[in-house]
């Protein structure tokens, strides 16, 4: 979780040679080609060879976490002896923040106007048909109480179709915003970092695994589908603060709905909202409210 830091500003010694001769023995070692690993990591086939020869310093954190978890690696694997690096150090901000939570959907990834289109393409249902049918049943299922098989089956009726795995669409259509990875990625570094989603059972593992979701060890992560609550109820704040081991006033949630970060607030967090049309903004702006007090 601190690779950002040690890669963009050179403050711990870096050789992208060595990486490049890690990953090659990665890749070599998982049987694969670069061809195979460009189309499993969503690479360009340039891209890769010049990160194997070692011609790009200091390669992006989400080109890196891409490829191990395309090769099914932990970056401390897949970075080797390419780096010397630090234990994290902890900070608090100015304003008092030592733990951040992050929202997922709307956060870290966009995913709903693709998944629509591509449901009402292959289904014939018009795309607002299957929108309306999927926030009908949303709620339920992101609090655990519809499981993800009755969910498919709920939406494939309301939409006139004979089946639907809504995970296969979701996962496909999430597209990560890489502002808000490198973001994450330099908030684990200098935070308790943890994640704080309404969002359905197993959809998190497979962002994860897919690198669509930073793959980082965060401090916590709190699954609605899997505490039984969702944002903005007053239950999952309660529980996302026991959990952060913090008080209240120490933790920060960065969330795209306001009516999450009101909520936020009554539970005496402090909050930033993202507006993912504008996320080059939003990033800057959180990044200085995340300035460490010196």
């Amino acid at each position: 979780m601190w690779y950002y830091k040690a890669m963009k500003t050179g403050g711990t010694a870096f050789d992208e040679h060595a990486l490049g001769k890690q990953l090659q023995k990665a890749r070599q070692k998982a049987g694969l080609t670069q061809q195979a690993l460009c189309g499993r990591a969503n690479l360009s086939y340039s891209t890769l060879a010049k990160i194997e020869r070692g011609a790009i310093k200091a390669p992006s954190i989400f080109t890196i976490q891409s490829i191990a978890v395309a090769l099914g690696l932990g970056l401390d694997a897949l970075m080797g002896s390419a780096t010397s690096l630090p234990a994290r150090t902890l900070s608090t901000t100015k304003s008092g923040v030592s733990f951040i939570y992050f929202d997922v959907n709307g956060c870290l990834v966009r995913f709903y106007e693709r998944a629509f289109a591509q449901i009402a393409e292959e289904t014939g249902a018009p795309a607002d048909v299957v929108e309306t049918a999927f926030w009908h049943f949303n709620d339920a299922a992101c609090r655990g109480t519809l499981s993800a098989s009755d969910f498919n089956v709920a939406l494939a009726e309301r939409i006139g179709a004979s089946t639907i795995n809504w995970a296969d669409y979701y996962l496909a259509a999430a597209e990560p915003i890489p502002d808000m990875h490198e973001l994450v990625t330099w908030t684990a570094q200098n935070y308790k970092t943890g994640l704080l989603t309404n969002i359905m059972p197993g959809l998190v593992s497979g962002l994860r695994q897919l690198g669509k979701v930073p793959a980082l060890d965060y401090d916590v992560i709190v699954d609605s589908s899997e505490v039984g609550s969702i944002k903005p109820e007053s239950e999952i704040f309660e529980i996302a603060t026991r959990q952060a081991g913090v008080p209240a006033s120490e933790i920060l949630l960065v969330d795209d709905t306001r009516s999450n970060l009101n909520a936020a607030e009554k539970h005496g967090w402090n909050v930033l909202w993202f507006d993912y049309a504008r996320p080059e903004e939003s990033v800057a702006l959180i990044r200085e409210a995340l300035r460490p007090a010196r």
